[in-house]
């Protein structure tokens, strides 16, 4: 893993990076749902424009069991290594981290040296990592500049609290929690970092219990899911601040700070108000007049998506009593120059684009619909098939010119939303300068046997995978 120079794909600017070559590559978390015989994996699918398999699935990795429910996994190196305090500067943007909720196990995948062919190196069992950390359902990865940081939704009993831990850069080894002092903070899910700043700022879904049975309404309808942001001092880890978003907003979910790290500033999305069934996205900031100048991060609601109306006999159960499809953002990404941010809204099929270069007044510049709860929109390249699922985990490239997203979120929420089975897709779009966006026709990648895909990871970085210490 150690080279004697940096690795060429670690940038030491979001401007550099965006100037960085196109990905070929696209890696997908595979998932296969317990009980249908297939096995969870890794996909690569030829993003290359000028390949002849460019939007083909050309090559995959299984996993030696299904049902792991694997999520947001990450690199296990990246720009962040380039901050001049990171001890692993010379390590290599090469094994991909891959988390497994239900299982807690955690797959170490090498990407080389075929691309194509991606090898699993590694299985870190579920009972190491509750054994040493506490803490069960692995979901999220992110690389930073002194470790390798994963969020966990919980403890081994199924309850809380969620927290962070680490694995060593270079062995994998599990070093353990992450936090010295949590304070109030129980709930856990998305984590992300100022590093110019010294501040993690962490979000709230609910614990094991409360999610893998799908959406329990009891606790929805009592406030009961994550409403609140945590602001953390990332070098002492010790909690320093609460932003509650206040209970009717329910499920706090997908954190995207700024790039620039002269920028305090990010995006988080919020699932559901139990007000209007909308969904919305905060930005958080830090108000650097704010008690005497002394600072305060705070939060404020800049984009509020509405519910849509439907005749409930379209409608899965969970939703026939409200006669309406919210939009249920389940994720959110920001580019790498800061200007755009995208919006899946996993209920009604958009992917919605805005224009946050002041980012308190995002302005709405476009957007696309495939499948949706009610919708079922097809893809431009097949227009006579309907499509299931919605636009969830989305991706951008680095230059922000290509978009890819894929349409499951997460087994029992599958179930709940689209009872008739997810269909798998992976799309790509493309932009405009002027804030335009299409699908392009000739990329829909399907995929069979029941086999649903998540999380997206460009070769070489994207727009989620990468820190930056200078500017």
């Amino acid at each position: 893993m150690t080279r004697w120079t940096p690795d060429p794909t670690f940038y030491p600017s979001p401007s550099s990076a965006a100037q960085a070559p196109s990905e070929a590559h696209a890696y997908v978390a595979l998932l296969a749902p317990g009980g249908n015989g297939q096995r969870d994996g890794i996909g690569v699918v030829d993003t290359a424009v000028d390949s002849p398999t460019f939007g083909r699935l050309v090559g995959r990795l299984d996993f030696p069991q299904g049902g792991n429910e694997l999520h947001h996994f990450g690199w296990n190196a990246c720009s962040s290594h380039l901050c001049p305090y990171a001890p692993h500067a010379h390590a290599e943007r090469r094994y991909l981290v891959v988390p497994g909720t239900h299982s807690s196990r955690i797959h170490i995948v090498d990407t080389k040296p075929d691309p194509r062919a991606p090898a699993l190196v590694k299985v870190i069992e579920g009972e190491e990592v509750m054994r040493k950390t506490g803490y069960a359902a692995p979901h999220t990865v992110h690389c930073g500049p002194d470790a390798i940081y994963l969020n966990a939704l919980g403890a081994p009993d199924g309850n809380g609290p969620g927290g962070i831990f680490t694995l060593d850069h270079e062995t994998f080894a599990v070093e353990g929690r992450w936090e010295k002092d949590r304070g109030p903070q129980e709930l856990s899910y998305d984590f992300f970092w100022h590093l110019g700043h010294d501040t993690m700022i962490t979000s709230e879904w609910g614990t094991p219990n409360m999610v893998t049975n799908g959406v329990d309404p009891e606790l929805l309808l009592a406030g009961k899911y994550g409403h609140a942001l945590h602001v953390w001092n990332l070098r002492t880890r010790r909690h320093e601040q609460t932003i509650d978003l206040g209970a009717d907003q329910q499920m706090v979910l997908e954190l995207r700070p700024a790039h620039d790290p002269r920028s305090a500033h990010g995006f988080v999305g919020v699932v559901l108000s139990l007000t209007d069934l909308s969904s919305s996205i905060f930005v958080w900031f830090l108000d650097r007049e704010a008690r005497g100048g002394k600072g305060e991060w705070k939060a404020r609601k800049v984009i509020t998506i509405s519910a849509e109306p439907a005749d409930p006999a379209l409608l899965p159960p969970v939703l026939q009593p409200f006669g309406a499809v919210p939009p249920l953002v389940t994720d959110i990404n920001l580019s790498v120059d800061d200007k755009w941010l995208y919006v899946s809204c996993w209920g009604t099929g958009e992917l919605r684009r805005y224009d946050v270069s002041d980012p308190f007044n995002p302005v709405f510049t476009g957007s696309v619909r495939i499948g949706g709860i009610v919708h079922r929109t097809a893809h431009p390249g097949t227009p006579d098939t309907p499509r299931n699922g919605a636009p969830q985990m989305v991706e951008v490239s680095r230059d922000g010119r290509r978009v890819y997203v894929t349409n499951s979120l997460y087994s029992p929420w599958d179930a709940q939303f689209y009872p008739d089975g997810i269909c798998g897709w992976m799309v790509k779009l493309d932009t405009t300068d002027d804030g335009g966006i299409a699908l392009d026709p000739n990329f829909m990648v399907e995929f069979e046997d029941g086999i649903r895909p998540h999380q997206v990871r460009l070769a070489g970085g994207d727009a989620s995978s990468d820190s930056f210490c200078f500017s």
